[in-house]
């Protein structure tokens, strides 16, 4: 069996996620979630960039719209908050998409919106 990438890195970021949804439970929107967790990772010094902007290159121009990152965590992992009632398949899209456009190699998604915290690993 292959080994998780960035294991430790990523227990970490589900660990402040599972906090804030200890303490918050569901039912608030995606922002709510985000502020909670940007006060968890200042509060433990963990380094993150919050709202990350990639710009997209289609054949060789950059398009005028950028995709923008709820966070880039340690440099290395993607985070998307979500407040939504599961992971769709469109979530995990974006999620490639990101991977694609900032050249990390692992993206979590984070679901805040039912009464269990779940998420998933997307490794490009």
């Amino acid at each position: 069996m292959s080994e998780l990438i960035y294991k430790d890195e990523s227990y970490s970021i589900i660990g402040k996620c599972m906090e804030v949804h200890n303490q918050l439970g569901s039912g608030f929107l995606e922002i709510v979630y985000k502020d909670a967790l940007e006060y968890e990772f200042k509060k433990c010094g963990i380094e993150y960039e919050r709202e990350k902007r990639y710009k997209v290159n289609y054949k060789g121009i950059i398009l005028p719209h950028k995709f923008y990152a709820d966070f880039v965590v340690m440099d290395k992992s993607i985070l998307e908050v979500k407040a939504v009632s599961a992971i769709s398949d469109a979530f995990v899209a974006q999620a490639i998409n990101y991977l694609k456009v900032s050249n990390n190699k692992l993206a979590l998604i984070v679901n805040f919106g039912d009464l269990k915290l779940s998420y998933q690993r997307i490794v490009c």
